[in-house]
């Protein structure tokens, strides 16, 4: 656990331990031991099987946030609507600690995951049982038999995404303010939809047809689980192509080579520092990423050129925000990063490019990325250039805002650092030096120098 944090290793330990008193009380229950075994079996299996490969989340100890719950997360469900909260929370465990983990450290991951879902399930069934679901389950008493379900779905979700929460706030510093309302809302239709899907095998099995008839419930879901992995699939795909274009990027214009992925992270914490929802903060970092992605369009001659450009040579270069825009004019998937993409290099006073536009006439995604982008650039080592350090760099973005930045996305930044700090890195193949005679021919971005 070296690399995670240390409140976030005590907080996780104390869920751990959280999870262990929920679970305390089942040496003091009669337990139906078949049906938790049936279902814990059930749920390690379809765990093992049908979840996609990759990240489940954006926890930074365990990677497991409300998105990822689990595929079959009826089955979860199922046990708080059949088993008492104790035994409930038992059928995660299984599950959770032989599902894959891509991510390390491997351990500590599987470990939140299971304290995370043992406490989730244990808070559910109890909400449940309160309630008095298991009585209107075996009467059964329809309809009041979905306001205890529909109770258990919410405690689920809220407790997931509480615990989601701190350990974003406590591995990541991610201000919770903002994480609350995304995660709690981006998973709440999700479980609501697995939440009939366990209530209904919770009463199959209940019902003289037994818990055969119960099982056949997970076969639709088993097909909707296919159609998610085959989404992720998916988006692998287009991670790997925006890798692709960068690492082409990097390839040609050698002396920026590392700068997307920077302009990406610090397109991240301004995206945070607004309270962005998780949704749009993803797509701005791949505008962060695609930035100068048409740079792929203009002579490598004009890139590396050694001395000042010339007016035509400075126009040809001024073009990349356009070749950006039509290469990536086909990725749907990248929404609002495409305007980032065209007018990055817009300024706030209109005397920028490609359409000089002014004010909040310019997205709101190239105004973030403009700022990340100057920053970058300032505080990066090049061939050409040496970084400022990043005091000097948020002055002079300081003396800018208000005619070339948005004074917003500054202050966003300068709260950002105050918490996160930054790494300056060196980005040109050579050794950190100025090269004298040298001005710089294409510093994307960098403020003051007039360059595009």
């Amino acid at each position: 656990m070296g690399s995670v944090p240390a409140w976030a290793r005590a907080y996780v330990a104390a869920v751990a331990v959280l999870a262990l008193v929920c679970l305390a009380p089942l040496t003091d229950l009669r337990v139906p031991w078949e049906i938790v075994a049936l279902l814990a079996v059930l749920y390690a299996g379809c765990e093992r099987v049908t979840l996609p490969p990759g990240p489940r989340g954006a926890g930074g100890a365990g990677g497991a946030t409300a998105q990822g719950m689990g595929t079959f997360l009826p089955v979860l469900l199922a046990g708080a609507f059949l088993l008492a909260p104790p035994a409930a929370a038992l059928v995660a465990l299984p599950g959770a600690l032989l599902a894959r983990v891509e991510q390390r450290p491997r351990g500590p991951r599987r470990i939140w995951r299971s304290a995370q879902l043992a406490v989730a399930v244990w808070a559910a069934s109890r909400v449940y049982g309160a309630l008095g679901g298991r009585a209107a389950l075996v009467a059964p008493d329809f309809p009041y038999a979905l306001v205890p379900a529909g109770a258990a779905v919410l405690t689920y979700c809220a407790v997931l995404t509480a615990l989601d929460c701190g350990i974003l706030a406590l591995a990541e510093r991610a201000p919770v303010r903002g994480a609350w309302p995304g995660l709690f809302a981006r998973s709440l239709a999700p479980v609501a939809v697995h939440g009939l899907a366990g209530l209904m095998m919770a009463v199959l099995w209940r019902s003289p047809y037994g818990p055969v008839a119960a099982l056949l419930v997970l076969l639709p879901m088993y097909v909707s689980c296919w159609v998610f992995a085959q989404y992720h699939r998916e988006r692998a795909a287009h991670q790997a192509t925006i890798r692709a274009l960068v690492q082409a990027v990097d390839i040609k214009d050698g002396y920026t080579r590392g700068h997307s992925e920077r302009v990406g992270r610090a397109s991240v914490l301004i995206a945070r520092e607004l309270g962005m929802h998780d949704e749009r903060v993803e797509v701005l970092r791949f505008a962060g990423i695609l930035h100068d992605v048409g740079k792929l369009g203009v002579p490598t001659r004009l890139l590396r050129k050694d001395g000042p450009l010339t007016p035509e040579e400075r126009r040809v270069i001024e073009l990349h925000p356009e070749y950006g825009h039509e290469m990536v004019r086909g990725i749907g998937f990248l929404g609002e990063a495409r305007s980032a993409i065209l007018h990055h290099h817009e300024r706030l006073d209109g005397s920028g490019y490609p359409y000089g536009l002014a004010g909040p006439q310019i997205p709101e995604f190239a105004r973030v990325v403009a700022v990340a982008d100057a920053f970058d650039a300032m505080t990066s080592t090049r061939s050409y250039s040496r970084a400022r350090p990043v005091p000097a760099a948020l002055e002079e973005l300081g003396r800018c805002a208000g005619t070339q930045f948005d004074p917003r996305m500054v202050a966003a930044l300068v709260r950002a650092l105050d918490r996160h700090g930054w790494h300056p890195a060196v980005t040109a193949d050579t050794a950190p030096a100025v090269v004298s005679g040298r001005p710089p021919a294409h510093p994307s971005g960098t403020v003051g120098r007039g360059a595009p």
